[in-house]
């Protein structure tokens, strides 16, 4: 049997088996909105200093509790069989960089078009505040190398998603499910701005950078009280 390098947490911890789970709902989820065709996207989620994420092209649905795959921070396979996901250096990337406890990437279709036609999406709803600001297009480059992850962490300073061009979204959160809800908050806007920006003679209203921030100011009290 192969040595496992020593991590706080193991293949079998309640925190593991736990975000295992969810990351598994969290994928077949992409697939079931839209988000993800076949097994195009990936979704990683961070367990102290081990990282689980999708192995490389599995189907989701396929996916069970034996299939658990963590690494380091640094790449390095801590437990699992299966390869990880193409995609793991904008992942790993995200994890070093930031705060980020998730991360999901997708090819939704609407985004994906936005990242072919302009630099950035255009603050077209106040929702853009929960992004952080107007959402970058990274530079294309070829997916799964270094050069993407860089392109990546660039157009995501000072916000939590962003476009990659010719490629998908990349969005970051504290959970699972508040990294999901921002993919699919970015993937409406940009079919919001497609939808506004295809009706001729007419240009869409964008929202300042001030009326933005007004926004953030007031998204930071919404929500239930404990």
């Amino acid at each position: 049997m192969t040595e496992q390098r020593h991590t706080d947490a193991g293949p079998g911890s309640t925190a593991v088996i736990r975000a295992w789970d969810e990351l598994v709902a969290t994928a077949r989820r992409t697939v079931a909105d839209g988000l993800v065709v076949g097994t195009s996207g990936n979704v990683s989620v961070r367990v102290a200093g081990t990282v689980l994420v999708t192995p490389s092209g599995v189907p989701y649905d396929e996916l069970t509790p034996a299939d658990v795959l963590g690494v380091g921070l640094d790449g390095a396979r801590l437990f699992g069989t299966l390869t990880p996901t193409s995609e793991l250096p904008m992942h790993l990337a995200i994890y070093r960089a930031t705060d980020a406890r998730a991360v999901v990437h997708t090819h939704a279709v609407h985004a994906t078009a936005v990242s072919t036609l302009v630099p950035e999406l255009p603050a077209v709803h106040y929702m853009t505040a929960a992004l952080g600001g107007t959402v970058r297009v990274a530079p294309y480059a070829l997916y799964g190398t270094d050069e993407l992850a860089e392109n990546m962490l660039h157009a995501l300073r000072d916000r939590n998603a962003c476009l990659l061009q010719n490629h998908g979204t990349v969005v970051h959160g504290d959970t699972l499910a508040q990294a999901f809800e921002r993919t699919a908050q970015l993937e409406w806007m940009c079919r919001l701005w497609l939808t506004a920006t295809s009706v001729p003679g007419h240009t869409p209203h964008i929202l300042s950078a001030a009326q933005v921030r007004e926004t953030g100011e007031k998204l930071k009290g919404y929500g239930q009280r404990s």
